[in-house]
This record gives structure tokens, C-alpha cells and sequence, in this order.
């Protein structure tokens, strides 16, 4: 990480809630209490930082999608910069009840929504009755408050990421229902035990949410520059081994004779006479018994 624990002490990290809202089971991660207002210790919000970090950029660079969910005041903007800077889907207007647990339906929505978007780039819209289109209008607005940041949503996350998971209680139960990891910031009035992978600090300060939030999308951006580099070295690899096989299948097999104009070349080299040795003229063969032949009439006639 890029940061230290005096960066975290700058940007108010370590404050708390009052004493009399604290939960007691967050006191592992209270460092003590002054002037009636808990005090985090940030080597633990430090580690735990960077534990949650590594875990996500593992997930990504696997291929899993991180849920980023913010949608109180101080954190809607900050969940929107991270969200559109590492491709990952957010929440940040509202949480709309069964986003997890009912996804089929959420599904069939989001469809309706991409179809209305669509009709308004190619101009179809436009060309609706007004009654219809202001009524389609109507119904694209309140479904951008919905699903904003969840069109690229196509299935159950892999983990979520929660700014405040007292607030943000539902999307906490709906996700250990699920059994999809949870990473959150947690405060000291929230029960850390709800959360795979808790971060304790303030959740309320913009710059407190700020910082993590600049660490998390680190950590984001570097798993998608992994998963994209394992990509494509296996789209590479893919290649190269199409490319052997091929010049595997046009390699002439040694059995295989080659043929020049209908005539084979290994029959022709084996019919051509060895230079070192060459043939006997048949003519003379021919005048040698002919020669024995006059010889034999020769004493023949002697003898009579």
C-alpha cells in the first residue's frame, strides 16, 4: 500500500463513535476511549486494509466481480469514482431489497432497462406517442435511481464491498445468506463478526472514506491488470500451440514417396544403375558365344 499509518491518522481514521453507542463486540479494535469517544487502533485498521485489499485483487485477477455498496450521503460520489474506474459494479443511490437474494427478478428488470436505453440512442423513443414516452421516461428515472452502476451485473458477485455495515444491513444479510464474502469498513458501533474481512475505521468522514477508498481501487485496478495479462497470454499460448499443430499436419511423414509427373522418385532412384559400377554392354556377351559357337563347328569338322 501507498499509504501509512500517519496518512490514516490525517484523515481522522481512527475516530470513533461516542462510548455509549459503541457495540462491545468491536473492542478488539478499540484502542481505548477519551473524552467519551472511542479511539480505533489504526495498526489494526492498517492491517486489515491490507488484508481485505489482497483478498479482492486476488478475486479480480481470478476473474470475480466485487458489488461496491455505499449509498449513504458521504459515500455516494466516492462509491461512483471507484466504481467507473475499476469496471466494478456499485450501488450507491439505494439498495433495492433481494438485489442478491432475488436476482432472477432483478435480472428481468435490468433487461427492461438496457431495452428502454436503447430505444432512446437510436431515436425509437422519440417516436412513441407522448403519453407513452413521458410515461417510459418516467419509468427510466426511477429505474436509473435503482440500478444505477448494476447494468454490467450479470450474475451473483463474488464478494461485497460495504461502506457501513450498519447501514447497509440488509445488503449484509442478503450476502451471508448467499454466502458471498462480505468486506466492509467497520465503526465502532457495528459488530465486526458480520464480515468476512472487516476494516475497522470511521465511516462517517469523507477523507476517512476517502483514503480506503483510494487503497481499495488500487487494489481493484491491480487485479484487473492481472486478469487482463493472464488473458491474454493464454490467448497467446492458444495461438502458438494452433500454429505447431498446423505445421505438424503439413509435415511430410518419412514413409511417404514423392511422385514427379505421375513417376515415383524413390522407384526411379532405385532403377538407376550405381555410377562405380557400369553395366556390360549386351553386344558383347552376344559375340562371346557366337565365337564358341565357330569354334565347336571347327573341330567338329576336323574330326570327320
Amino acid at each position: 500500500m501507498n499509504i501509512t499509518l500517519r496518512d490514516l491518522l490525517d484523515a481522522g481514521v481512527h475516530f470513533g463513535h461516542q462510548r455509549k453507542r459503541w457495540n462491545p463486540r468491536s473492542r478488539d479494535f478499540v484502542f481505548g476511549h477519551l473524552h467519551g469517544v472511542s479511539v480505533i487502533d489504526l495498526e489494526k485498521s492498517y492491517a486489515g486494509l491490507e488484508n481485505a485489499g489482497k483478498f479482492m485483487e486476488d478475486l479480480v485477477a481470478g476473474g470475480g466481480k466485487v458489488l461496491l455498496v455505499g449509498t449513504k450521503r458521504q459515500a455516494q460520489e466516492i462509491i461512483r469514482e471507484a466504481g467507473h474506474a475499476t469496471g466494478m459494479p456499485f450501488a450507491a443511490n439505494r439498495w433495492l431489497g433481494g438485489t442478491l437474494t432475488n436476482f432472477q427478478t432483478i435480472k428481468r428488470s435490468l433487461a427492461k432497462y438496457k431495452k428502454y436505453k436503447a430505444m432512446e440512442e437510436d431515436g425509437s423513443l422519440s417516436k412513441m406517442h407522448k403519453k407513452e414516452e413521458a410515461a417510459v421516461r418516467r419509468e427510466m428515472s426511477r429505474m436509473h435511481r435503482n440500478f444505477e452502476g448494476l447494468l454490467e451485473l450479470t450474475e451473483i458477485p463474488a464478494a461485497l464491498f460495504v461502506i457501513d455495515i450498519k447501514n447497509e444491513e440488509i445488503a449484509v444479510s442478503e450476502a451471508r445468506r448467499l454466502g458471498v464474502p462480505v468486506v466492509g469498513i467497520v465503526d465502532t458501533n457495528a459488530d465486526p463478526s458480520l464480515v468476512d474481512y472487516p476494516i475497522p475505521g470511521n465511516d462517517d468522514a469523507v477523507k476517512s472514506i476517502r483514503i480506503i477508498m483510494d487503497v481499495v481501487t488500487e487494489y481493484l485496478q491491480n487485479g484487473v491488470s492481472q486478469r487482463e495479462t493472464r488473458t491474454a497470454n493464454k490467448s497467446v499460448s492458444a495461438a502458438a500451440r494452433e500454429r505447431i499443430e498446423r505445421m505438424q499436419d503439413i509435415e511430410t511423414p518419412e514413409d511417404d514417396d514423392v511422385t514427379i509427373e505421375g513417376e515415383s522418385l524413390s522407384s526411379g532412384l532405385k532403377e538407376k544403375p550405381a555410377a562405380d559400377s557400369p553395366p556390360v554392354p549386351e553386344r558383347k556377351a552376344e559375340s562371346r558365344e557366337s565365337e564358341k559357337q565357330a569354334e565347336g563347328d571347327g573341330e567338329a569338322s576336323k574330326e570327320k
